[in-house]
């Protein structure tokens, strides 16, 4: 799917109306129309609404739905933001339908002494700015936004499109903004919705399609996308029934230290689940006996040293079609100069991960020498020692997709929508996964899982994005099964034949 800016999404609305063809109002009662539905499923008529409306099109949306709850037998009253001297030509004409059949539920506020006293259950209704808004709300403005988050331990908070206060393209933070429980959005997820400092702003989000033309949507290119299941079931590669376990490739994964050889087995064991026909293990001596007896089905070989891997650059070897490398791996500076070593005699994309990472912030020239086409696969923090700090998350963004343009390489980016950006500049938010994989290993399992499919001959962009969607999906099975809080990194591997199963096989 699809995000589309502030800007695409107005265009989108203008070739709606244009080419379906439809008025404007017909489009904004369409819209407000799936929202009041949408209310209507959750809620029942002992709740009282209030419906906070500015005076653009926003607003407009927040009168249609006060007229279709008080229709359907809903208590609701329009509280209306007396601010400027525009309006909308849209929310005119809905304020003079509501005027017309409901007179007596309406409110104007004008000030911030105005602002209703409300008594549960009843529920807030956001619709004061949406996607159009370009700046910071100041003023008795700004008092509103919060006094209605004041009230978000008693109450409960939707948004209609957007927060508002929350910016769809650029940062918000540290401006005033609506804190939602839920956030009903319209056709579209919104970059904003993917990024961790917005997460008390947006709530849940909900996206309900509204019918915008088809023929905008298919044709307008964008950025940034979300992955989902019919996109992963495209990027799936059915086995061949005369396949053999060479035909599933062979891959190396270096991995494991003294203390940290459970990585090591996380990673071969999701290597090998997700696919890869063959599989060496590469771990310093002391892992010999654990890799074998945990993992009879990949092959072992072991390092000079004990603790910890010296000489693993000499096992870049064209019969591999992948390698994997560092979970556990240890920062011995031995291991950094084999790390140097590997990264000029291997030459095809690598997945790499962890103390590979720390050791390239470290030694930042490693960067320049990584193959293209590899896969990186940080968390916020080893982004950070690798690229350096950014002052909000959309400037991280910027520079993570930077960064993957530049290094022409893929850099998936850990987190709630883990973003997988990709060397021509796209961007890919990937939605599965669940807080019960905040768990120590749960990167190995990812970057086996990489590494497994990489072995495939899957390209390094449908390994990316079909790796995160498998790891997240498996992540959220174990959930429902296990819980949240009892889930391991081990148990994301258990669920990782389910995930093909129950997401990728038609």
């Amino acid at each position: 799917m699809k995000i589309f800016t502030a800007a695409q999404i107005r265009e989108a609305d203008a070739f709606t109306i244009q080419h379906e063809p439809i008025s404007s109002t017909d489009l904004m009662e369409r819209a407000a129309c799936r929202c009041a539905a949408w209310i209507g499923e959750h809620y029942t008529p002992d709740h009282s609404f209030y419906i906070f409306c500015g005076k653009g099109n926003n607003g407009g949306d927040g009168l249609v739905i006060t007229r279709k709850l008080l229709e359907d037998g809903y208590i609701a009253t329009a509280c209306l933001l007396q601010y400027g001297s525009k309006a909308s030509e849209d929310y005119l004409h809905n304020l003079r339908l509501l005027q017309e059949k409901f007179p007596g539920n309406m409110l104007e506020i004008a000030a911030l002494a105005d602002f209703p006293e409300i008594h549960t259950p009843a529920v807030i209704v956001d619709a004061i700015f949406g996607t159009g808004l370009n700046k910071p709300i100041d003023g008795w403005l700004a008092g509103i936004i919060h006094k209605i988050n004041e009230q978000r331990n008693r109450l409960t908070i939707l948004a209609v499109d957007m927060p508002s206060g929350l910016m769809a393209d650029n940062s918000s933070r540290g401006m005033p903004v609506i804190q939602a429980h839920h956030t009903l959005s319209f056709e579209f997820y919104k970059l904003a919705f993917m990024l961790p400092e917005n997460a008390a702003n947006v709530g849940q989000a909900h996206i309900l399609h509204i019918g915008l033309h088809h023929d905008y949507i298919t044709q307008t290119p964008a950025r940034y996308h979300i992955t989902d299941r019919e996109m992963m079931r495209t990027i799936y590669q059915p086995r061949d029934p005369f396949g053999h376990k060479g035909t599933y490739g062979h891959a190396l994964l270096v991995a494991g230290s003294y203390g940290k050889l459970g990585a090591a087995v996380l990673s071969a064991q999701a290597c090998l689940r997700a696919g890869a026909g063959l599989l060496s293990c590469y771990v310093p001596t002391c892992g010999y006996d654990i890799m074998q007896m945990s993992e009879p089905c990949a092959m072992c070989i072991t390092d000079q040293q004990a603790d910890h891997s010296t000489h693993f650059h000499e096992q870049a070897d064209a019969r591999y079609k992948t390698i994997g490398i560092g979970p556990g791996l240890g920062t011995a500076s031995a291991t950094a100069r084999s790390l140097e070593k590997l990264l000029d005699a291997y030459k095809r994309p690598m997945v790499i991960d962890a103390d590979a990472l720390n050791l390239m912030s470290v030694y930042p020239f490693l960067l320049y020498k990584i193959p293209a086409g590899s896969i990186l696969t940080p968390h916020p923090k080893e982004f950070e020692r690798l690229f350096g700090p950014t002052e909000n998350d959309v400037q991280r963004l910027e520079l993570l997709s930077k960064q993957a343009v530049a290094l022409q390489i893929y850099i998936l980016l850990k987190g709630r929508y883990s973003a997988i950006a990709c060397p021509d500049g796209a961007v890919y938010f990937n939605p599965t996964g669940n807080p019960g994989m905040a768990t120590g290993g749960s990167g190995d399992v990812l970057a086996g899982i990489l590494t497994g499919l990489l072995a495939q001959d899957y390209s390094p962009k449908a390994a990316a994005i079909l790796g995160a969607w498998l790891h997240g999906y498996a992540g959220d099975l174990a959930a429902a099964q296990l819980s949240q809080e009892a889930m391991t990194a081990a148990d994301i591997i258990h669920f990782l034949g389910k995930a093909f199963q129950e997401g990728i096989y038609r």
